[in-house]
């Protein structure tokens, strides 16, 4: 059985993003290895990153109607839920961690989601929080 990968929020983003075709290369070869396998995870806290993100802040921003339609493929992967219990529990992490309480939550969705890998291009490569260990998938080794 393959084990359960989380995808944060950039890893998405730069699947639209044309301006860094490099990048955008790498998330897409990702984002289709994980959705083959069935091993993609995501929270519903990187779901509305995501439409934040790509319909406001990036440098060419997508329409709406698009991004509502890559939320619906998004969502046909496991999908974790943020619940009241997981702020709380990124509350004392962000604390203990030096963490933003963003990247705290991301954490905890990925512990509950049953991962190990957390690919993510905002926390140090390599980085463990308990059995999870980051992966930049974007680094240049």
């Amino acid at each position: 059985m393959i084990s359960p990968v989380f995808l944060d929020t950039n890893v998405l983003v730069y699947l639209f993003a044309n301006e860094d075709p490099e990048r955008q290369e790498l998330a897409e070869r990702l984002y289709v290895q994980t959705a083959a396998d069935g091993s993609t995870v995501l929270s519903t806290q990187v779901l509305q990153e995501f439409y934040s993100v790509a319909t406001r802040t990036m440098r060419t921003v997508i329409e709406p109607a698009t991004a509502r339609l890559a939320l619906q493929e998004f969502m046909e992967h496991q999908v974790v839920q943020v619940t009241p219990r997981m702020v709380l529990l990124a509350a004392s992490r962000s604390a203990s961690r030096q963490v933003s309480i963003s990247d705290a939550l991301i954490v905890e969705a990925a512990l509950a989601g049953g991962c190990r890998t957390l690919y993510s291009e905002d926390f140090q490569h390599g980085r463990a929080f308990g059995p999870l260990r980051v992966v930049d998938p974007f680094r240049a080794d």
